[in-house]
């Protein structure tokens, strides 16, 4: 939907998971072998990564200042499921935040929400406003108040609908 660029570092797993369905038309990447095969996932996965999927959406909107779409497992209550630990680079002394095991797709997007907390970058991943859109995009925006994944589509729909209503 969106001719954003990914958002950075591990923010891309979350961004690229809740983007795997496109709500407007239905379908959902995780549907077909090829999306199960690039987040890892096994046939009996996919439920818990819809729900994961739809948890992370929520949060995504809160960011931008929206109302959940629809009831869902707090993002929190999921990923305490994640354990974390510390990585230390031998060679110079840096630190990441990593999951625990490196398998499980909850536990990469745990480790990937915790270093984007640490960077100061989570708040910044949002879903668009546009009920039949909510793609996740990284607002670059100097203020932070990026609405819409794509000013030239979703932004430019919002105006209009605004326009013709007056």
């Amino acid at each position: 939907m969106s001719e954003r660029s990914p958002a950075p570092g591990g923010l891309e797993l979350v961004q690229s998971l809740v983007n795997t369905l496109d709500v407007e038309s239905g379908a959902d990447s995780l549907d077909t072998a090829e999306g199960r095969t690039r987040f890892g996932l096994a046939e009996s996965d996919i439920p818990a990564a819809r729900e994961l999927r739809e948890s992370l959406r929520v949060a995504l909107l809160a960011h931008a200042g929206h109302p959940a779409h629809r009831e869902v497992t707090p993002l929190g209550a999921l990923l305490t499921a994640a354990p974390l630990v510390v990585a230390v680079d031998a060679a110079d002394g840096s630190a990441t935040l990593a999951p625990a095991d490196e398998g499980p797709l909850l536990s990469r997007v745990a480790a990937a929400v915790a270093q984007a907390l640490v960077e100061g970058a989570w708040t910044r991943l949002k879903a668009c406003e546009a009920v039949d859109c909510h793609w996740a995009y990284f607002d670059r925006s100097p203020a932070g108040r990026g609405r819409w994944c794509s000013m030239q589509v979703c932004g430019a729909r919002a105006k209009m609908r605004r326009y013709r209503a007056k």
